[in-house]
């Protein structure tokens, strides 16, 4: 059984937004026409509090794509972005979510950062979605959406890690840094993921 997991595709994330990732808008389309190959879709929501501390905003002294320790780890600090209940923070529009059975929200503890749809950033507190996924016998996953670079790729080495056979869609993605998701494609690969 196949399962899509579609990635935090929130109005902050595409052109006009807080944290836009360029032509992040061209993958809506692809997203919708892919659903119903799948036997089941999923999505992810960033979903932070306003005082979230991996906004620029809540550390004097500190500019946006600084990186400081938080907690013992290291995080880049971003422009405030996907604040519950916010506009940005809401799932586009354009989106086709009438396949899509559950919303996993992340990124809601204030102290910590969380990229994957799967686990926090420190692997402190897992979302549920593996379980929901096992639960469905869902044996292979396909990521897609957004920022390639940073939630799409870090869902897909934490699928990969909860033993589900796991692809990048490439086309329905899009990275903030290209040259750094070159990079961390080469590691997902290695790692025995795939790309579509």
């Amino acid at each position: 059984m196949k399962a899509l997991i579609i990635v935090d595709v929130q109005y902050d994330f595409l052109p006009g937004g807080a944290l836009a990732v360029a032509k992040g808008d061209e993958i809506i389309p692809i997203i919708n026409t892919i659903q119903k190959e799948y036997d089941l879709v999923v999505a992810s929501q960033d979903w932070h509090p306003a005082q979230h501390k991996s906004f620029a905003s809540q550390h004097e002294d500190k500019i946006t794509f600084d990186v400081i320790s938080l907690n013992g780890l290291d995080q880049v600090l971003w422009p405030d972005h996907c604040v519950q209940e916010s506009y940005g923070a809401s799932l586009s529009e354009d989106l086709d979510s009438t396949r899509v059975e559950a919303i996993f929200r992340k990124g809601m503890d204030p102290e910590i950062d969380s990229y994957s749809a799967f686990y926090d950033n420190g692997r402190r507190k897992n979302t549920g979605l593996a379980g929901y996924l096992k639960d469905r016998d869902i044996d292979e996953v396909h990521v897609c959406g957004l920022a390639a670079d940073y939630c799409v790729f870090f869902t897909a080495m934490d699928a990969l890690d909860e033993g589900f056979k796991t692809s990048i869609i490439s086309k329905a993605t899009r990275a903030i840094d290209k040259g750094a998701f070159m990079e961390k494609k080469n590691e997902f690969i290695q790692k025995g993921g795939s790309l579509l």
